[in-house]
């Protein structure tokens, strides 16, 4: 079990748009295989690549009892509202309420680069639209307005001095 440091806000890979996959080999397999560890300590729910530093284009999940991953994902297909809290392991102490699409599908390959989708609703559609937000160097606090920004914004200066001398 390898389970990987973390990147956090102020770190350039977080802003950098990841690359596809090109290569499927032993090296994305190992990345996969990190990914997925990391993703399933207790609190955790999804995790892109760039969050520990690799810009390629795959993230991992762990969502109501769900594990997974996707490599090279698109959104293609989200529908509802759903508005409800939301944090992220690279912005920690910082969470607000987000409004994101109800549903979400994503799809992409496996490390065979065989076509996967994975498709959900709630907590589960809200995690694959911040996954692949990720991997084009957006965060969540990115989208935010209004007091929810503010607040969140406060949250980010009272962090930990070693988190918010990072911003």
């Amino acid at each position: 079990m390898t389970v990987r440091p973390l990147r956090f806000i102020g770190d350039p890979v977080l802003r950098t748009p990841c690359v596809p996959v090109t290569s499927f080999d032993a090296a994305l397999s190992a990345l996969v295989t990190d990914l997925l560890d990391t993703v399933e300590l207790p609190g955790r729910a999804g995790l892109a690549a760039n969050q520990i530093g690799v810009s390629l284009a795959a993230f991992s999940y762990a969502v109501d009892g769900q594990v997974g991953y996707v490599v090279n994902p698109r959104l293609v297909a989200t529908d509802g509202q759903y508005d409800g809290e939301e944090a992220c392991l690279s912005v920690p102490g910082v969470h607000a309420p987000r409004l994101r699409a109800r549903f979400a599908r994503v799809e992409g390959v496996d490390v065979d680069g065989r076509p996967v989708a994975v498709e959900g609703t709630g907590e589960l559609a809200r995690c694959l639209q911040h996954e692949t937000d990720h991997l084009r160097g957006e965060l969540y606090i990115d989208a935010l307005t209004g007091e929810r920004r503010r607040a969140a914004l406060r949250m980010l200066r009272n962090a930990p001095s070693g988190i918010r001398d990072r911003v």
